[in-house]
């Protein structure tokens, strides 16, 4: 057999991908540049930044203890991920994985939910970017338009760095990488060793948001609903999974590592930023809402806001591209299906590295479209649903890998966890559940009943469009497409 090809595993029909003569997709990934990419998917940076205030005010300082609680559960989905990358690398991640464990409907719902969920997180990503970038290059009185048009060059630009291919990508990624490393670790070790200002049992208190049993099930599982944001991701390696040499073997491994990379370094960063704070009263009152700008400042000097800043658009356009390289591929698969509109568009792959730029301009048009109602509440309604797609696209393949498994018909692929197969499974389909009603749970935060409503009313609506368009996808008297075998022609040059 020729390197780099793969075969279906046993019980799986050796259907054709559906790509044509020159449009196989090409191997250029290896352990390295897909740890590289769900990395950045995480991103440490968006992890911290992105719930850090919100958390203090919602649990106090002992809402860090969310991070290691979710950083478990996520850990444990990671390795039930592991054994399904494992036995079908295929593009789409989630969406094959829950297809073949399931079926083509199954696939389909969960591929919709993950197709949703990312976008909405692309805009939201290029939103923010734009916003830490206007005040890095010192603008001010931007208008909304005006921040909406810098938003969308954020987006044009990761965009550009995905259809150029995998080498343009990688370096960016590399980079992106190297310098969140170097913020986080820096961030925590200068805050923890040498401007601490706090006693650790500071962590353990509440900050009178509630005491006891009424705090552990109020104010901290706010915390945890949204330290859940800060560990989704990883799964965008396994979304690359054709074009990613000896992904059997590769993929099970770079995004549970990926997943503990970025959790240590945010619980770590977190934990210095905690105890340094100059004063959590203030936090806790709402009147400082930047606690990790406030921070730094206070403690670094007044130079290092615009070093955050910089450090803070780095983190969130890379976290942007990699989201971009995971939906454009969950779009391109179901096209490759003929399971979405457009596919005979969209299924297309282009570009001397064969990439499907038809997909990525679509979430081009639907992410950037959403940029100019940015300060309009319907924009804050559609993006409560990213996180629940994040983790509704979750729940679908791990629940269905527990079916399989309570079924007795479960087949391991290459990398298999073995006897702790089964109860990692069952202990991550309890995680999923619990943390999907958590997150859907309305909580009065945003003092507008739809938007604290908001999860479950655009999971609503979104599901019910999803019906429709799976009854014209599997309409009756239409072929059902076959699941794609797995093979892919070996076009690497070599490289990292």
């Amino acid at each position: 057999m020729p390197e780099n090809t793969t075969t279906a595993p046993p019980g799986l029909p050796a259907a054709e991908t559906g790509t044509t003569a020159g449009e196989e997709l090409k191997q250029q990934y290896t352990l390295r540049s897909a740890f590289a990419l769900a990395f950045s998917d995480v991103s440490p940076i968006v992890g911290l930044y992105g719930v850090f205030a919100l958390g203090v005010v919602t649990a106090g300082p002992a809402f860090w203890w969310a991070f290691p609680v979710v950083l478990v559960g996520q850990l444990l989905v990671s390795g039930v991920f592991g054994e399904l990358v494992s036995r079908w690398p295929l593009q789409g991640s989630v969406y094959q994985w829950a297809r073949h464990l399931i079926g083509p409907r199954y696939g389909w719902f969960t591929n919709w939910a993950y197709m949703w969920g990312l976008t909405l997180a692309l805009s939201a990503l290029s939103y923010a970017a734009s916003g830490f970038l206007i005040e890095a290059i010192g603008l001010t009185g931007v208008s909304g338009t005006t921040q909406a048009l810098i938003a969308l060059g954020v987006l044009l630009f990761g965009s550009a760095a995905n259809m150029i291919g995998g080498r343009v990508l990688k370096v960016l990624l590399y980079c992106s990488l190297a310098a969140e490393l170097v913020a986080t670790l820096g961030i925590g070790i200068v805050l923890l060793f040498v401007h601490r200002e706090h006693a650790f049992s500071t962590l353990l208190s509440g900050g009178d948001t509630a005491h006891g049993a009424q705090w552990l099930f109020g104010p901290f599982l706010g915390a945890v609903a949204m330290a859940g944001w800060s560990f989704v991701g990883f799964e965008s390696a396994g979304s690359i999974a054709e074009e990613v040499k000896e992904s059997r073997r590769v993929l099970p491994k770079a995004m549970p590592l990926a997943l503990a990379a970025v959790g240590l370094l945010v619980m770590f960063a977190s934990l210095g930023i905690l105890l340094a704070m100059p004063d959590i009263a203030t936090v806790l009152s709402g009147k400082d809402a930047d606690p990790v700008s406030t921070t730094l400042q206070t403690r670094l000097g007044s130079s290092t806001g615009k070093a955050l800043l910089i450090a803070l658009v780095v983190g969130f356009t890379a976290s942007l591209m990699a989201v971009q390289a995971a939906v454009s591929r969950s779009i391109w698969a179901g096209a490759r299906d003929r399971v979405i509109p457009g596919s005979r568009l969209l299924g297309t792959l282009s570009g001397p590295e064969r990439v499907p730029r038809n997909a990525i301009a679509l979430t081009v048009v639907v992410a950037g479209s959403l940029l100019f109602i940015s300060t309009s509440k319907i924009y804050a309604l559609l993006l409560s649903f990213a996180n629940a797609g994040f983790y509704l696209s979750y729940a679908l393949p791990v629940l269905g890998a527990v079916y399989v498994r309570l079924r007795g018909t479960w087949e391991p692929g290459e990398v298999s966890m073995g006897r702790w197969g089964t109860p990692v499974t069952f202990a991550a389909g309890a995680w999923v559940v619990f943390e999907s009603v958590n997150i859907a749970w309305p909580r009065a935060l945003n003092g507008v009943w739809y938007l604290d409503w908001g999860l479950l009313i655009m999971t609503g609506v979104l599901g019910v469009i999803g019906v429709l368009v799976s009854r014209w996808a599997f309409r009756p008297g239409r072929e059902a497409p076959a699941a794609p075998a797995l093979r892919s022609v070996a076009l690497d040059e070599g490289g990292a």
